[in-house]
């Protein structure tokens, strides 16, 4: 069946492809090129980011940061079992072990209050991850870090441009990482970041991402020669990419507003059916800006919220799940977790919904959305009043 409304659809907002024929032009599309340089620079400025180290994926970022925590076999890392694979596969591939943690019921994030149970002599890291553009509680994260001793990497794959208590996510733990694939807010296909902010790091990030070599080092002039200093590999991004990126990023208000503008009418037009108990809208707390990534609803339980999807498909609309819950996954029980581990993930990701959002998603489509959604809840409502 033809998808009459897709769940994302990539965009062109201003110069991507001017800066993309500029790139091809100035003869350099491999890496490191002009392009990338600017977009470093800009989320440095942007974001209030010490160092921004660009990388293919936001994966390799994670990657990244995960090797400067130097983890090794029998180390543990803490994060929420609710999040993308790539967060876990990063600890998991040097021998280390996650520890998955609950999530709250408010934001879906990782439950700020259970992590200090969580950790033992052998944790070395905490990666909490912002879901849906809406921050986690860093403050207190921050604080049992340093308690402990332990690292802290935001995984802000989908939270560039926003903010917690007036700071960037990315910015405040030891290390960040973001996304620019073609789902996110702003895209180039493939690509993200590393945000440094601990300076100690540095260096040795640009390392790791440059195959192990000190070539910054060289091409800074600091060296009269490179060689293989460390274990790395090729974290680099093509310069094309940036260039695509290079343009989305000169215009961050204009496409956080117009996803603003999705967001917004989305939560108005099914405030009713939240107002009645039939669903649940995202909350976001004081003190957190979003930057309204994804609009998620969560229905009473696991049938209804397939029924929808089901629904929605049939009118040719794509509105799907999220995560499998890490913990419950076939990698996850080979870690000795099983389902009833952490209920408040395994509940709310039966029941959570996505819907179509991006940049040129009109109101007439979104509006279609919305009917097919309260077409639905009226039809759950008769089949109830007449049982």
């Amino acid at each position: 069946m033809a998808v009459r409304i897709p769940f994302n659809k990539p965009y062109i907002a201003g110069k991507e492809m001017y800066y993309i024929a500029q790139a091809v032009a100035g003869g350099h599309i491999a890496a490191d090129g002009p392009f990338t340089k600017r977009c470093a620079a800009m989320l440095q400025a942007e974001f209030g980011i010490a160092k921004a180290v660009m990388t293919p994926s936001c994966t390799a970022a994670l990657e990244i940061a995960a090797m400067l925590c130097n983890l090794a076999p029998g180390d543990e890392v803490i994060l929420p079992s609710y999040t993308f694979v790539s967060t876990a596969n990063a600890v998991v591939r040097l021998g280390a072990r996650p520890v998955f943690v609950d999530i709250r019921p408010d934001t879906l994030n990782i439950d700020e209050e259970l992590i200090e149970r969580a950790i033992t002599p052998r944790t070395r890291a905490i990666f909490p991850v912002h879901y849906a553009g809406v921050s986690c509680e860093m403050d207190r994260i921050m604080e049992i870090a340093g308690r402990h001793g332990l690292i802290v990497v935001e995984d802000a794959a989908q939270a560039v441009n926003a903010n917690y208590r007036g700071r960037s996510l990315g910015s405040i733990g030891h290390l960040g990482a973001y996304s620019f694939h073609e789902t996110k807010n702003y895209i180039c296909g493939e690509g993200g970041a590393l945000c440094v902010n601990a300076p100690q790091y540095a260096e040795r990030a640009e390392v790791i991402r440059d195959k192990g070599t000190n070539r910054s080092r060289f091409l800074r002039g600091m060296v009269d020669k490179y060689t293989w200093v460390d274990v790395g590999s090729s974290y680099v991004p093509c310069e094309v990419s940036c260039a695509f990126l290079c343009a989305q990023l000169e215009l961050l208000d204009e496409i956080n507003e117009r996803r603003r503008e999705v967001y917004n009418f989305y939560r108005d037009q099914l405030a009713p059916l939240a107002d009645s108990g039939w669903l649940r809208l995202p909350t976001i707390p004081e003190g957190c800006e979003g930057n309204a990534h994804l609009f998620f609803a969560l229905l009473p339980n696991a049938q209804q919220r397939d029924a929808l999807i089901a629904h929605l498909k049939q009118h040719e609309i794509t509105a799907p799940f999220h995560y499998v819950p890490l913990h419950t996954s076939p990698v996850g029980l080979r870690f000795g977790y099983r389902p009833g581990d952490l209920p408040v993930t395994e509940d709310l990701s039966a029941r959570l919904i996505r819907l179509p959002l991006f940049y040129e998603l009109s109101e007439f489509e979104q509006s279609e959305v919305v009917a097919r959604i309260k077409e639905f809840a009226a039809g759950v409502s008769t089949r109830r009043a007449a049982a």
